[in-house]
């Protein structure tokens, strides 16, 4: 039994603890900056690769599904070889797929790069989770769980900035060699702090599981991706959701009549996971998806360097920094939909963008955006877990951040390709603006449908309050 497990509530975290959140945030950091890091570099790919935004759009989606891919197998391949060993390894891969990103010559390559990264970064996340619970009493979650909250809404805000900062100074690869003495300093740290725990028998793994759940995740990012493209339903777009259905389905299936399936998919007959779920995944689409956008309109309509568009964009870290105090006050259900809310009328002022939109304007938007997505996709995440017996929370956490990352990969394609069709139709910077005002019309409708689970969330939970009300007060009657 590890230091952490024998701490009370009152005491501090134990200095194993301490050694596994510093160095698990290290890799953490990394894996969720780079979701954004990206975004602003898109502009000058799009420029030194010789592509098109709708192309360039694919090395942001390809890093989101394999990251979103290979988070299924985390759990299993943890017990396997020791979540210690398979953060080193993930870090290793992650590393070695950023100095394959800045040494890609071809938009071909960067994306196969990016993909190669992604598998690094989708398992770094949750096994540095499972290093940290392991190292926590039981007491303590509540706290480890808040710390998580750290990368989730800070390291892709501020992911721009950064971004803006290193290309306007020494190109877009400069991104990408970022990461690699920060992939170098967490591997040592990490064989340095961390016990090389080691594999224990995991079972069999579900292999056709993850076949068919990948294919149906990228059947249907790449069907969305090709409406946007070509308008409508056209044959690459039908076969993409086809293939990406019936994967989905068998995958369903699959898991429905297997012993130990690679995701339970029973947990979605609890109608409160169910809401928490969808709106994560709306929530990961209309965040992740809409911050291409702005630096894109920033360098595209206003003609701003990246790092002026990257400065724009980070007030929305502020504004999840001012929303940190209070998500603890109120259920996460309210919280939530509150959030959620917030954000719908946030992306109000981005459906009137023009030439000349106040910087000031913009930066108070964003702030509020901030909150609204602070307040709403940590205390989604908690009420889905409030949701499910105890047992049943390892299996619900990788569905959450693959759903989560899912929806930030579709959101990015669909987003990308509608912008770029957008696009096309204008030759002038108004006619641009009107543009990127017509494809945040699409932001506000994924922000809208976020919105409705999160009401029901809200719902439950105050149902369930006035029911314990009402029977404490009878207690007190008799």
């Amino acid at each position: 039994m590890t230091d952490g497990m024998t701490e009370t509530a009152n005491e501090r975290f134990s200095p194993a603890l301490r050694r596994a959140i510093g160095v698990v945030m290290i890799g953490s950091s990394l894996s969720f900056l780079d979701t954004t890091i990206v975004n602003v570099a898109v502009h000058s790919l799009a420029g030194g690769l010789h592509a098109g935004l709708d192309s360039v759009q694919w090395v942001i989606t390809a890093y989101l599904l394999a990251l979103a891919a290979v988070i299924p197998v985390t759990g299993w391949a943890a017990r396997r070889f020791g979540a210690a060993r398979l953060y080193v390894a993930a870090l290793v891969v992650f590393t070695i797929g950023s100095v394959w990103c800045a040494l890609s010559q071809s938009l071909e390559m960067l994306i196969a790069a990016r993909a190669l990264q992604g598998i690094g970064g989708g398992m770094i996340m949750p096994v540095g989770t499972i290093i940290w619970t392991a190292h926590a009493a039981k007491s303590q979650m509540g706290k480890v769980i808040a710390l998580l909250a750290i990368p989730i809404i800070f390291a892709p805000a501020l992911g721009p900035v950064v971004g803006g900062l290193l290309i306007s100074g020494l190109g877009w690869q400069a991104i990408f060699w970022l990461n690699v003495p920060i992939g170098i300093a967490g591997i040592v740290l990490a064989l340095r702090l961390l016990p090389m725990d080691k594999g224990a028998d995991a079972g069999r793994f579900d292999l056709l599981g993850l076949i068919l759940a990948s294919l149906g995740i990228v059947g249907i990012t790449y069907g969305l991706a090709e409406i946007g493209v070509a308008g409508g339903l056209d044959t690459n777009a039908v076969a993409g959701l086809l293939v990406g259905v019936l994967a989905l389905t068998g995958f369903v299936l699959h898991a429905l009549r297997s012993k130990h399936p690679l995701l339970d998919v029973r947990l979605y007959a609890n109608r409160e996971f169910t809401a928490a779920m969808i709106a994560t995944f709306a929530l990961g689409a209309a965040n992740y998806g809409g911050m291409i956008l702005m630096p894109l309109y920033l360098q595209t309509v206003r003609g701003e360097d990246v790092i002026i568009a990257g400065l724009l964009v980070a007030p929305t870290a502020i504004g999840a920094l001012i929303s940190a105090p209070f998500t603890d006050r109120f259920g996460p259900g309210i919280t939530s939909f509150t959030g959620a809310a917030i954000l719908t009328v946030a992306t109000i002022p981005f459906l009137f963008l023009t030439t000349s939109t106040s910087y000031w304007l913009l930066c108070v938007v964003m702030v509020v955006r901030g909150v609204g997505f602070g307040l709403s996709i940590l205390p989604t995440m908690t009420a889905a877990y409030q949701a499910l017996r105890p047992e049943q929370i390892p299996d619900a956490t990788p569905q959450l951040n693959i759903l989560q990352r899912v929806g930030g990969a579709i959101g990015t394609a669909v987003l990308a390709v509608v912008l770029t069709s957008q696009l096309h139709h204008g030759t002038t910077p108004a006619e641009e603006a009107d543009g990127f005002s017509t494809t945040f019309w699409w932001v506000l409708a994924i922000t809208i449908i976020a919105t409705i689970p999160t009401l029901l969330l809200a719902y439950t939970e105050r149902s369930a309050r006035q029911r314990g009300n009402r029977g404490r007060a009878r207690g007190g009657r008799r």
